[in-house]
């Protein structure tokens, strides 16, 4: 059988396993012959140009990496000199031309971290866990011009545990990347996968994180506050101040239902064996694991052993930035 020639375009680690899969197949039916990638870019304190994860991971397979700022014709004349059969994307992070779709001989698919056509857009995963799904997946669509609109060939579905956070529903979105392929590779190859339009009446948009997302609003439900809580770690992350400092919260559940306390919304009204309780507009949440600034992330038992918060501390509500909508967010 002749391997089939494969072009990969994406900037996020969330694809290294299925990018060591492929190359680790038995069945040699595919060929990995080139990457396409964001270029290097300044990160952390010092602010040092750095490769992404998937550029170092081509480099050491010794593949051709691409690392274009636009998709200029310059880029898709390079993606046709690979004679790709197929173009396969995730996370990418940029906008592709018809022409540049076009160029592979199967054209071009992409595996998208949501059960489309919910959460389309730039951040499905954080979205799913801090809107309260119980069930998120990886959906495998064509791409066309319009923003993951592209018609749904299959979806391998991830369960959202109460205690998920982001963090651990990437690591599953990951790994399911791998049946879903396995299951339709061969039938990418022969023509014969089935793609079916989307239900543009269900979709919903997401957004590019910002900082500012993590604050929140005690005047809502604990559930709702655990859930965005759970989603947003490990970036931004939801913090509180407590005496001007900054307090990470890396955990967040709802505990049994508690007597209520009284008190308003935003007050510490104690602990359990677990962690920190503060009421809410409706019911306890429960901060399970927290961080100030320059420390580690520790269970609450552990943090608060150096970190006194004094039951009548009352925290801060914030207005919290929508993360959802009906139609696509406008770029600023």
């Amino acid at each position: 059988m002749t391997p089939l020639r494969l072009v990969f375009l994406g900037s996020d680690p969330i694809a290294l396993p299925l990018l060591h899969a492929l190359v680790r197949r038995p069945e040699c039916d595919v060929q990995l012959v080139g990457v396409f990638t964001q270029p290097d870019r300044p990160v952390g304190r010092g602010q040092k140009v750095t490769a992404n994860e998937i550029k170092e991971w081509a480099i050491a397979q010794a593949l051709p990496v691409f690392q274009p700022e636009k998709l200029t014709e310059e880029i898709r004349v390079a993606l046709a000199e690979l004679k790709a059969d197929l173009a396969l994307v995730m996370a990418y992070g940029h906008i592709l031309r018809d022409d540049f779709i076009a160029t592979p001989r199967l054209g071009t698919v992409n595996l998208h971290a949501s059960i489309l056509p919910k959460y389309r857009g730039a951040s499905p995963i954080q979205s799913a866990v801090a809107m309260g799904e119980v069930e998120t997946g990886v959906s495998l669509m064509r791409i066309v011009r319009r923003l993951d609109a592209g018609p749904v060939a299959d979806i391998e579905p991830v369960g959202i545990e109460s205690l998920d956070t982001a963090l651990e529903i990437e690591t599953k979105l990951a790994a399911a990347c791998l049946p879903l392929l396995n299951r339709t590779l061969e039938k990418i190859r022969s023509a014969t996968l089935e793609f079916v339009p989307q239900d543009e009446g269900a979709a919903t948009f997401c957004r590019r994180l910002v900082k500012d997302d993590g604050v929140l609003d005690f005047t809502i439900s604990a559930a709702s506050l655990a859930s965005r809580i759970n989603g947003l770690f490990p970036w931004p992350a939801c913090r509180v101040d407590i005496d001007g400092q900054l307090i990470k919260i890396g955990l967040a559940d709802v505990p049994e239902p508690l007597a209520a306390s009284g008190k308003p919304p935003g007050s510490v009204i104690g602990t359990d064996p677990i962690g920190l309780l503060i009421q809410t507009g409706s019911g306890v949440v429960r901060f399970r694991r927290l961080q100030r600034p320059g420390g580690k992330m520790l269970e609450a038992t552990e943090f608060l052993r150096g970190f006194s918060i004094p039951a009548e501390t009352v925290l801060t509500s914030h207005p919290m930035p929508g993360l959802v909508s009906m139609a696509p967010f406008r770029k600023h």
